[in-house]
């Protein structure tokens, strides 16, 4: 019997092809061969904006979908967070594998925690949620725009203290040096420039030679991403709490989207988990009936227990200054109404003024760039 061939579309980048190998290593058989296929993304292409003004279609997604639909690949690979919550009628969500770690982490050079940090101190993300949440735990941070690969994103974390260190050691290598045959001069580092750069990680000497505009001193990423970039025993960070940082819908999740009848009945018999595909569904229809997309800060975790999803849902202002956070039990055998009914009760309580709010800051910055 001959060998079928599966085409997937995914991102170039680094972490969309390491989520895509894990569907193509589940997917493929004897009989069935899967073939990565990379596409640029208008999220890719345009790298000075902020996530959130990109557009709702989905910045990183639209390129792909377009694919499956022109029937030039079969189905493509996604991060279920940048998932707009509207898709074409003939547009499925065939699989939905095993969620990764859902929650938020702090990453800084030396793990500190949020409450360690410093007052003033600059902290990394380009996550409109992500910034109002810092603001509203601290109002005495500075957010600044942090964009770019995880690996890209963590070296512009990393590179100014490694910098300022390797300036000290030649310092204190020079001093040493000038020092000799008059008295003795007690060095301050006990490895010198070269063998201090010799015990670097790969990571730590890509930092090393990464010019940054922003000092941060601490960045936030989701731990999906850390694990899938293989970073999580290569850098310091603390989980974050989830009651204070709720996770953007669908954070830690793939999804796999399909239109050909036969294709979706494939992928999903292969790699459909019931517990995330129960849980993601909760978080994305409490996030479509709320209307946040990607223009409003909202936050929604949901986590089966037995015979209950408990959710925890967060609708911010964009500056932090406001805040609804509500938590509810769903029973699992009627999730997507009783998640509908939760997301209403939340909009009666001020979330639609938050999220319209929102809609409206970001129509004016639109309305200001094109001036």
């Amino acid at each position: 019997m001959t060998t079928r061939t599966l085409r997937l579309a995914t991102r170039g980048s680094a972490l969309a092809l390491a989520q895509a190998a894990s569907v193509q290593e589940a997917l493929a058989t004897r009989r069935l061969d899967v073939e990565l296929v990379e596409v640029e993304t208008e999220g890719d292409r345009i790298q000075d904006e902020l996530i959130h003004r990109l557009g709702k279609t989905g910045a990183f997604v639209r390129s792909l979908d377009e694919r499956v639909l022109s029937g030039e690949v079969d189905a493509a690979v996604h991060s279920m967070k940048d998932m707009p919550t509207e898709k074409p009628d003939n547009l499925v969500v065939a699989g939905v594998p095993e969620r990764a770690p859902a929650g938020d982490v702090l990453v800084t050079p030396d793990g500190k925690d949020i409450d360690e940090l410093p007052e003033g101190a600059v902290v990394g993300t380009s996550s409109l949620r992500r910034q109002a949440q810092l603001r509203s735990y601290r109002d005495d941070i500075e957010v600044a725009p942090l964009r770019g690969n995880v690996d890209t994103r963590v070296e512009k974390l990393l590179a100014t203290s490694l910098q300022r260190e390797h300036e000290a050691r030649i310092d204190d290598d020079e001093q040493a040096k000038g020092q000799k045959g008059k008295t003795d001069y007690e060095r301050k580092f006990e490895k010198r420039p070269d063998e201090w750069f010799d015990s670097l990680t790969e990571l730590q000497r890509q930092a090393m030679g990464r010019k940054v505009d922003t000092e941060y001193d601490a960045i936030v990423l989701a731990e999906a991403g850390l694990k899938r970039s293989g970073l999580t025993d290569k850098i310091e960070y603390e989980r974050l709490d989830r009651t204070s940082f709720v996770p953007a819908p669908g954070q830690g999740a793939i999804a796999v989207t399909a239109s050909d009848p036969e294709i979706i009945d494939l992928v999903h018999d292969k790699i459909d988990h019931p517990r995330t595909r129960v849980e993601t569904t909760v978080e994305r229809t409490i996030l479509a009936e709320l209307g946040g997309g990607c223009i409003a800060p909202v936050g929604v975790h949901a986590l089966l227990q037995g015979e209950h999803v408990h959710v925890d849902v967060q609708v911010l202002a964009t500056d932090g200054s406001e805040a609804i956070n509500a938590g509810r039990d769903l029973p699992v055998g009627n999730h997507a109404n009783a998640a509908r009914e939760f997301a209403a009760s939340l909009r009666e309580r001020g979330a639609a003024e938050l999220v319209e709010a929102a809609r409206k800051e970001a129509a004016e910055e639109e309305e200001e760039e094109e001036e």
